[in-house]
Parts: C-alpha cells; sequence; structure tokens
C-alpha cells in the first residue's frame, strides 16, 4: 500500500471515519475513497452497499477487476440508565460486536459489580457523552433530564440511532421539550420512539432484543446517496 494512502487511512480510523480502499487488481492501482466523498457513477452503488454492509468484495465494473476493502469504526452503543434493559442489552450487544457503555448518574443505579469492567460510566450525559455516526445512542433512563441530555447530543453528533424509552403520550411531550430546545421536525423523526422494533416485547430482555434489532436494521439500512456521494 503506498505510503501516502496508508497515513490517510491511519488518520481516518483515529477519526473514526469510514472508508474504502479501492484495488485495481489488474494495475494494482489504489485510491482510498471516504464516506461521504463523491465518487464515480459507476462505483457508487457498490460502495453504497459496502458502507451499509460493512463486507469487503470483489466488483467487475467496465472491463476491470476491483477489490472493494472496507474500513468501517466500531459501532458503539451508549445506554443511558443502568436498568434492567442495559443488564441485558450489553451481553447482546458483546455477541454482535458492538462496544457498549452505560452512562448512569445515579448512585443507586451505578453498581459496578452488575456489568463487565469499563463498561459503566458514573456521570451526566451532559459531561460524560461524545458521539459520531457510528455511535448509536438509546436512552432508557425514563428520566427526563438524562434522556432528553442524551437525545440531544445525539441528534447534534449524527448519530446513526437514536431510540428513547416511553410510551407514545410521554413522547409527544419529550417531543415538545425538544422543540423549545430549538430542534426541527425533520431531526426530530429521526428518534425512535417507542423504542425497539415492534415485536411485542414484555419484559427487559425481550425490550432488549427489540432495541438491538432496530439498531442493526438502522446501521444495514442507513440512507446513502450514491448520486451526491456516499
Amino acid at each position: 500500500m503506498d505510503r501516502d494512502i496508508l497515513s490517510r487511512l491511519n488518520s481516518m480510523r483515529e477519526a473514526r471515519r469510514a472508508a474504502v480502499l479501492v484495488t485495481d487488481l489488474g494495475s494494482g492501482e489504489q485510491q482510498l475513497l471516504a464516506e461521504g466523498e463523491p465518487v464515480e457513477a459507476g462505483l457508487a452503488a457498490a460502495l453504497s452497499s459496502a458502507f451499509q454492509s460493512g463486507k469487503s468484495a470483489k466488483l467487475d465494473m467496465e472491463g476491470r477487476s476491483l477489490f472493494l476493502n472496507v474500513h468501517l469504526p466500531p459501532v458503539r452503543i451508549v445506554v443511558i440508565g443502568a436498568v434492567r434493559i442495559a443488564d441485558a442489552l450489553a451481553p447482546m450487544a458483546a455477541l454482535c460486536g458492538f462496544d457498549l457503555s452505560i452512562i448512569e448518574p445515579r448512585e443507586g443505579f451505578a453498581q459496578p459489580g452488575r456489568f463487565e469492567e469499563g463498561r459503566l460510566v458514573v456521570g451526566s450525559p451532559t459531561d460524560r457523552l461524545a458521539v459520531d455516526p457510528y455511535t448509536a445512542v438509546v436512552a432508557v433512563a425514563h428520566l427526563p433530564e438524562l434522556d432528553d441530555a442524551a437525545i440531544a447530543a445525539g441528534l447534534r453528533g449524527g448519530s446513526f440511532y437514536v431510540g428513547a424509552l416511553g410510551s407514545r403520550r410521554n413522547h409527544s411531550a419529550r417531543l415538545e421539550r425538544l422543540r423549545a430546545k430549538g430542534f426541527g421536525e425533520v431531526e426530530l423523526a429521526r428518534i425512535h420512539a417507542p423504542i425497539g422494533l415492534d415485536i411485542g416485547a414484555s419484559n427487559p430482555a425481550e425490550i432488549a432484543v427489540a432495541i438491538l434489532a432496530e439498531i442493526i436494521q438502522s446501521l444495514r439500512r442507513r440512507p446513502l446517496d450514491p448520486a451526491e456521494g456516499i
């Protein structure tokens, strides 16, 4: 790999930016394409699929054989609230290869022995939550001042998934609070609430399954516009 390409790839990894290294198997020529950059029309659809799936693949295009080597940032799930849903969600997320952490400022809930070492972050979402397009925000504290702060951070930070626990009535009140903070309807429409796919979940473990399934669906089906860049 060209030294300049390797240097740029390493910089993108540190910045948690997604990229695809395109190698012409005939000539050996390589180019590194970041998510969001404009690309030639014939390559756009394949790149869009690669960024969504995270799978590297060979592509035959216009008499050339190309290999698309996908480099995606590790997906992070940040759960707000060390509640029973978080207990169930943590091992499920690990099985899927996702890095999950839990933010909890309440002393009664912040019991380190409940989770693997390093998963629990004691503090406020306002102070401890860092998000980017490869971060999912799961607000299940069921306390407006905690959940609202996390949702706002997720929307502003471009998280691919922002979900919130609560009934439709509670969510309606939540939307009014967020509108008062300046969020518009397009931004608010990105919130998944009630959280999780509608599978009829009735206990914390089942709700965790529904949440994780919705996160995976959102990750793999997130919109990427091949006409304007991937």
